[in-house]
Order: structure tokens, then C-alpha cells, then sequence
């Protein structure tokens, strides 16, 4: 099986990653155009190689558990999220998430600049799975959380990146998810709402129902946040444990 299956809530474990690795075929020379690419193909001149960006990844998270995947740039974190999210489908093994799942992944995907900010709300709610009743219901909520009342008739075009990234969280977010998906999230916008963010964020950890995945450059912030890291390093698994210890092990490797 190679699929990303969400099921109810009934098994110890939220998340579980079975043995999953991610193949990517990639041109072994670079071509400027389609033209180019299409001649390639028709004389059998077109060789694409093998790149592993996860390699028999396992890991399985109980519910409730905040973890905090690490790793240096290219190294398949966010690979993992995206297959975890169902985004992805992996290669090879399979991905198994018990409950309803917020991705905060790629702020802002789904979205249409051309529609207004409010428009846009609505837009990306259905898209995550929200009805327009709940959003109806919750629309004043999203509005204050992203402090942009006032500019919900302006066309999203006209918006910076970090005032779309301020609705997609507050969208994503507005309720209370079974398992949140957060990579990168915290590095957008201004330092008042990244602090935002994290409060929020830590008010579902506190509840004690909300399963976090979390990926961060910042290994200070993975350490405050979260319980446990798991350690995926150019798609291999290095190590699983206690934050502490695989962060100064993670360190480790840059002395």
C-alpha cells in the first residue's frame, strides 16, 4: 500500500509512518523547453535518474505528542509532512492518520488573487473541509485573528505574502484540529504575529487532544515547543528520541 489513509480516532497512535520512502525521477540534463524535451523523448536521448528523498522512513506519534521533525535544508522534512498530509503519495509504504488533519504547509496554496480576501476565506474553508455554515458562524473570528479588518474587500493580488499567510493560519486554525501540520509557519510575517502563532499553537498542545508535527530552521524553537524529535537526514532516519537528545546530537554534527 502506498496511499495516505485517514481513519477514526480508535488506535493509541495518531500518525503512523510504515517503512515510507519517496522516488523522484529527475532529467540527468537540464533542458530549456518543451521543444527540447519532446525531441529528447523521440530519440530516445532523454535518461532520468533515481533520487531518494525519504528512504524507509517508520515513525508512529500517540495522540497528544508534539514532534518536531529536524534536519538540514534538502534533507526530506517537508517531503515527510506532505506525504503525512496526504499531498504526496510515497513511493513506497504508506502513511496512516487517525482524525482531521490542519496542514499548515504552504500558506497561502489554494488561494486566488483575483478574489478578495473574504471571498478567498471562504474559497480555501471548503477547500480544508469547512462548511459555509461553520465558516459563516466563525468568519468575525478568522477576520480579528489575522488583524486585517477593513481590507477583506481587497482583492488578494493586492495583499503582501505576509498578510495571506496571517488568513491561511487563521483559517487553518479557527478549529481545533486532531493532528496539526506546521512547517515553517512561524518564519512569515512580523515577530508579533509569529509569537501569535506559537500561542495558539501552544493552546492546542495544552488541551492535550491536539497531535503537532512540527518542522522549524530554528532548532531553539523546536526545543521549546516540542516533546520529541525525529532526526531525518538526506532522507535517512538518523535517530528518534527525547528533543533534548537529538537536538545536541543534531548539533553534534556541525562541530
Amino acid at each position: 500500500m502506498t496511499d495516505t489513509a485517514i481513519e477514526k480516532p480508535e488506535s493509541e497512535y495518531v500518525i503512523e509512518v510504515n517503512d515510507v520512502s519517496m522516488i523522484f525521477n529527475i532529467a540527468s540534463e537540464q533542458l530549456n523547453n518543451l521543444k527540447e524535451y519532446f525531441i529528447a523523448i523521440m530519440r530516445h536521448e532523454l535518461h532520468f535518474k533515481e533520487f531518494r528523498a525519504l528512504n524507509h522512513i517508520s515513525f508512529k506519534v500517540r495522540r497528544g505528542e508534539v514532534v518536531g521533525l529536524v534536519g538540514t535544508n534538502g534533507s526530506g522534512k517537508s517531503t515527510m509532512l506532505k506525504c503525512i498530509a496526504g499531498v504526496l503519495e510515497p513511493s513506497e509504504g504508506n502513511c496512516i492518520v487517525r482524525g482531521n488533519i490542519a496542514p499548515l504547509i504552504e500558506l497561502g496554496a489554494g488561494f486566488d488573487p483575483e478574489l478578495t480576501a473574504m471571498e478567498n476565506i471562504y474559497l480555501n474553508g471548503a477547500l480544508i473541509g469547512y462548511s459555509k455554515a461553520f465558516l459563516d458562524a466563525h468568519i468575525q473570528d478568522i477576520i480579528d485573528f489575522a488583524e486585517l479588518d477593513g481590507f477583506m474587500e481587497m482583492p488578494l493580488k493586492n495583499y503582501s505574502s505576509g498578510m495571506v499567510a496571517r488568513i491561511a493560519f487563521a483559517i487553518a486554525t479557527v478549529a481545533k484540529p486532531n493532528v496539526l501540520i506546521v512547517d515553517e509557519t512561524l518564519s512569515v510575517g512580523d515577530v508579533f504575529f509569529q509569537n501569535k502563532c506559537e500561542e495558539r499553537i501552544r493552546s492546542f498542545i495544552e488541551s492535550g487532544d491536539v497531535t503537532v508535527l512540527f518542522v522549524s530552521h530554528s532548532i531553539e524553537q523546536v526545543e521549546r515547543i516540542c516533546q520529541r524529535a525525529v532526526w531525518i537526514e538526506k532522507g535517512e532516519q538518523r535517530m528518534d528520541g527525547p528533543v533534548d537528545e537529538v537536538c545536541e546530537a543534531y548539533r553534534g554534527q556541525f562541530k
